[in-house]
C-alpha cells in the first residue's frame, strides 16, 4: 500500500496536529515532574485522552521525582511491563501495581 499524496494544506494540518500532541504529552510529563500531578492522576488523565495515552510508561516513570532509568526499569520488570509499552497498553493489574508503587 502506497502512502497517499497530501496537499500542502493537509501536510501543514498534520504537522500542526503532531506538534500539538507532542506538547500535550510533554506538558503531562512536566506536571508530573513538578508534582502538580501524581502518577495516579496522570494515568487516569491518559485513560480519558487518546493523545496522552501514547506516552511511554518508562518516560512517565522517569519524570517522577527521585525515579531514574534504573528504578523505572526495575519497577517495570517487577510488574511485568514491556520496556516499549505505552499507557494505553497497560492492563488493570499493571495500572494497580504502578499506583500502589508510587502513592
Amino acid at each position: 500500500m502506497s502512502i497517499p499524496q497530501l496537499t500542502t494544506e493537509q501536510l501543514q494540518a498534520a504537522r500542526a496536529a503532531a506538534t500539538q500532541a507532542r506538547r500535550q504529552r510533554a506538558d503531562l510529563k512536566a506536571k508530573v515532574r513538578s508534582g502538580q500531578l501524581s502518577l495516579s492522576d496522570a494515568i487516569d488523565a491518559a485513560g480519558e485522552d487518546d493523545v496522552l495515552a501514547h506516552v511511554k510508561v518508562i518516560d512517565l516513570l522517569k519524570s517522577l521525582p527521585r525515579v531514574g532509568e534504573k528504578r523505572a526499569s526495575s519497577v517495570m520488570e517487577r510488574l511485568d511491563i514491556a520496556p516499549n509499552r505505552r499507557i494505553r497498553g497497560l492492563g488493570r493489574h499493571q495500572i494497580a501495581g504502578l499506583k500502589a508503587e508510587f502513592k
